[in-house]
């Protein structure tokens, strides 16, 4: 959900907040975990189904997969640039898989997130973290890069890493009060200015990679791949992906799990009071665990606690810390290093370590734990296009609904609601507004009549896309079956306990829908 707040650091600091499960494997201490693999066929066999003379050559594509990252395969798909107008210009998208142990029930796509998480990296790195064994050993797995996005024909907005370390954490000088008029010129020339150069460096394909078109080279994958159904795991955005699929393609649907789930109709400010009020949440929740532990840097209540990050956040801005490099921390860096932790409980010790640094004075770590949230190694370079991905589809797919007029009252109630996090959410609700192409849809509830039963796991203590945006997704699917997660982190399939993992197993396996709510 695009976002622009208090400097242009934020432009892109706040729009990742629903950003993708794939980031948080950097933190996950998860390892990939391989199993024994079948002689696969080295050419597909699509499904050979009837679609129109313009679209017959894309969904007729035999692929060709070849060994590669020592024990996956992969495969190139070309689809229309233009689904509208397929004839015209051909795209690729990247595919790797992980093929069954045994005789497949077929292929599982999986998307990690984002928008921009790669389903390539995210299958290679962590295929025991995306899937359990019970799935792998039963069906292909299949990673994608979606249009747009690393592998895929990508977008690209930076020639040098350096100018994305610009775009990410300079702090202006001289740019007025935060929501004074030459503020919010400042922030909104630096948006024009990003935009602009991806376009430049993309080219048309900009305006073509919005999540409707990229749920239609869902449709063209499935086919090609050979199966008559959709099988589908996704994860936060994923989860939009695969509802806007099943809206699409209804018939097409073969058994969907969407955990982590995007509410497709909440308004863009409802969105960021949510997660604002979902990261607070989180963020007191570890609190109170961290001060059971020896080496907590926080001592009182919780809520003198959360008044100590409040005005730890208001320093940052007064004075940044300046860390070995000659980046300065101040309160967007800072609020990055924070969030990402809070993504998984497992991740806690890594924010304590982050507190605990700041509060001495140090920025070191605290723009070690931001850099792995955008992928920024050590040297500087970024492993992958994610984060420009990120803005160019969410740019695409939401209009935005704040004007200049109700950002103030807006900003005011979101501190009121969320006092720590909703001050660094502010403001950004018209950063979409110089993008060079406009939205192509609107928010709108998601019912996809007449599809398959869709399982959709919500887990309670999610701060990134909140237990209630399961529930509403859930309810405006028409055949949607809610699973709940009474947990802390983000997403819970494979990451939280039997209860969930047995229902989601048992829904790929046997295709067993819950009878009502597991409540696990």
């Amino acid at each position: 959900m695009t976002r622009m707040t208090r400097t242009k650091t934020r432009t892109l600091r706040t729009v990742l907040i629903a950003s993708s499960l794939v980031l948080a494997v950097t933190l996950s201490g998860c390892v990939s975990m391989f199993f024994p693999q079948r002689s696969p066929s080295s050419t597909s066999t699509p499904t050979g189904e009837s679609v129109s003379a313009e679209l017959a050559p894309f969904y007729s594509q035999v692929l060709t997969w070849k060994k590669c990252e020592d024990t996956f395969q992969c495969a190139t798909a070309k689809a229309p640039m233009d689904w509208k107008n397929p004839s015209n210009d051909e795209i690729e998208i990247a595919l790797i898989r992980a093929t069954s142990s045994k005789k497949p029930m077929g292929s599982i796509l999986v998307n990690p997130g984002g928008p921009g998480g790669s389903g390539f990296d995210f299958v290679r790195d962590s295929l025991d973290y995306a899937v359990d064994s019970n799935l792998s050993s039963n069906y292909d797995i299949v990673g994608f890069d979606p249009r747009g996005v690393n592998k895929s024909s990508a977008v690209s907005c930076y020639d040098k890493p350096s100018e994305m370390d610009a775009f990410l954490f300079d702090i202006p000088a001289d740019a007025g009060p935060m929501g004074s008029d030459s503020w919010l010129d400042a922030g909104e020339a630096a948006s024009k200015k990003f935009g602009e150069a991806c376009l430049e460096h993309t080219g048309k394909l900009l305006g073509f990679v919005d999540t409707v078109s990229a749920a239609r080279d869902l449709d063209l994958l499935r086919a090609v791949l050979g199966d008559k159904k959709l099988n589908y795991l996704g994860y936060s955005y994923g989860t939009f992906l695969g509802a806007t699929y099943a809206d699409l393609y209804p018939k097409n649907t073969g058994r969907l799990v969407l955990d982590g789930a995007i509410d497709p109709s909440t308004t863009d400010y409802e969105v960021t009071e949510t997660q604002a009020v979902g990261f607070e949440n989180a963020l007191r929740t570890y609190i109170a665990d961290c001060q059971t532990g020896a080496t907590c840097p926080f001592t009182g209540t919780v809520d003198a606690s959360m008044t100590k990050v409040h005005d730890l956040l208001e320093r940052l801005d007064a004075s940044p810390l300046r860390a070995s490099d000659g980046r300065l921390l101040g309160s967007s860096a800072m609020f990055t290093a924070m969030i990402f932790p809070l993504y998984s409980q497992s991740n806690w010790p890594y924010l304590t370590d982050v507190f605990a640094d700041v509060f001495a004075g140090e920025a070191d770590y605290a723009f070690q734990i931001a850099d792995a949230y955008y992928g920024r190694s050590a040297n500087g370079t970024y492993a992958d296009n994610s984060t420009e991905a990120f803005v160019a589809i969410n740019c695409l797919d939401y209009m935005s609904t704040s004007t200049r007029e109700t950002l103030d009252a807006e900003a005011a109630a979101l501190a009121a609601a969320a006092p720590v996090f909703g001050p660094q959410m502010s403001y950004g609700g018209t950063s979409c507004d110089t993008w060079p192409f406009e939205a192509t849809r609107v928010r709108e509830p998601i019912a996809a009549k007449g599809s398959a039963p869709i399982l959709v796991v919500g887990t309670t203590g999610d701060p990134a896309t909140p237990y209630k945006w399961a529930q509403n997704l859930a309810s405006q699917l028409e055949n949607g079956h809610l699973v709940t997660y009474n947990g802390e982190g983000h997403t819970a399939y494979n990451k939280s306990n039997s209860c969930v993992d047995n229902a989601v197993d048992d829904f790929f396996l046997k295709g067993t829908v819950p009878t009502e709510d597991p409540n696990c």
